[in-house]
């Protein structure tokens, strides 16, 4: 218990950080969408202080002293307040993310558990038969497809199956003519629009976790206690999944912990590649517009997923290796 509330409050601590560094970033950062503005307006003519104050005012700029912006930021963020987004003016930041975030952890977030799981478990049995076959064949084809770009495996699939072969959707989340709703033809449509970008993240990370749990499980099976259990005469099953991989897995279980936090974040580039309506269609649009409100909100949300699934991942590494309470 007491190694839980450590790691309670180690997050608690950095959760803090992080939304205060949140708060300044954007404020440091040179310009501002109300230059942006004006400096259209510019070309017909001075723009008035008037103009100007009109521009802040519409645009929810916020006023006052750093302080009282830093009490009114962290009391707007506990109600999920986030302003109006300056790209999507006048949608409000709350409602632009929960229409996007779905998007996102469906696909990005199936296929990093599916790339995590089948990696591991391909790692696992190249490790076991290390020299054979099984043992070349997926690490060989890891390391060749872990050295792609995410975009130009977007770019590549996009081309061939989506133009020149026309197998699936060059981009969308779904069919023009559909409405979102809960019935199986949607989710059919839906599923169809993501073969694309989904098949794009399994190749390019699938590999990573290949290697990774491989290298790691070797030097593992040269330990006493898996000799010790081998010696004893257990199922090489047991040994292999109970012994070996249970404490190979750590690194890899780190790894996941990231990668599951920045699910939220969606996968930028393909995202972008493919038209993809998630969160990370949703930031390169804030990105480029310098949309602050809707930054700030995302870098938020994509700070505090990675905070507790790095929280969920150190309780975990309490059970599975009782060392590390220490």
């Amino acid at each position: 218990m007491r190694y839980v509330l450590r790691k309670i409050g180690l997050l608690l601590l950095t959760l803090w950080a992080a939304v205060t560094l949140n708060f300044f970033l954007p404020r440091m950062m040179p310009g501002s969408p109300t230059d942006a503005a004006i400096a259209k307006l510019a070309q017909n003519g001075p723009v008035s202080p008037a103009t100007r104050a009109a521009i802040e005012a519409q645009l929810g700029v916020p006023t006052g002293n750093i302080w009282d912006q830093y009490v009114t930021y962290l009391g707007n963020m506990l109600t999920l307040d986030f302003g109006v987004s300056y790209t999507f003016f006048p949608q409000s930041v709350s409602d632009l993310v929960l229409t996007a975030l779905p998007w996102t952890l469906v696909m990005v977030g199936v296929v990093t558990i599916v790339a995590f799981v089948l990696g591991t478990l391909l790692g696992v049995l190249a490790a076991w038969k290390r020299g054979t076959f099984l043992d070349s064949l997926p690490t060989l084809t890891g390391t060749f497809t872990s050295a792609f770009p995410y975009f130009w495996t977007a770019l590549l699939l996009l081309f061939f199956l989506g133009y020149v072969l026309q197998w699936f959707p060059t981009s969308g989340a779904y069919s023009a003519r559909a409405t979102p709703n809960l019935s199986l033809e949607f989710i059919a449509d839906a599923a169809y629009h993501a073969v694309l970008p989904a098949v794009t993240i399994l190749i390019t990370s699938l590999g990573g976790w290949i290697l990774g749990m491989r290298n790691t499980m070797i030097n593992t099976l040269g330990d006493d206690y898996v000799t010790f259990a081998e010696a004893n005469g257990l199922q090489p099953k047991a040994v292999a999944l109970k012994y070996a991989a249970r404490n190979a897995i750590l690194p890899n279980l780190t790894g996941f912990g990231l990668a599951l936090g920045g699910v939220v974040g969606g996968s930028l580039l393909v995202e972008r590649v493919f038209n993809y309506p998630g969160v990370g269609y949703l930031l390169y649009n804030a990105v480029t517009n310098q949309d602050f409100p809707l930054m700030q909100a995302l870098f938020l949300m994509i700070t505090v997923s990675v905070l507790v699934a790095n929280f969920i991942v150190d309780v975990l590494y309490g059970y599975l290796d009782p060392r590390t309470r220490r």
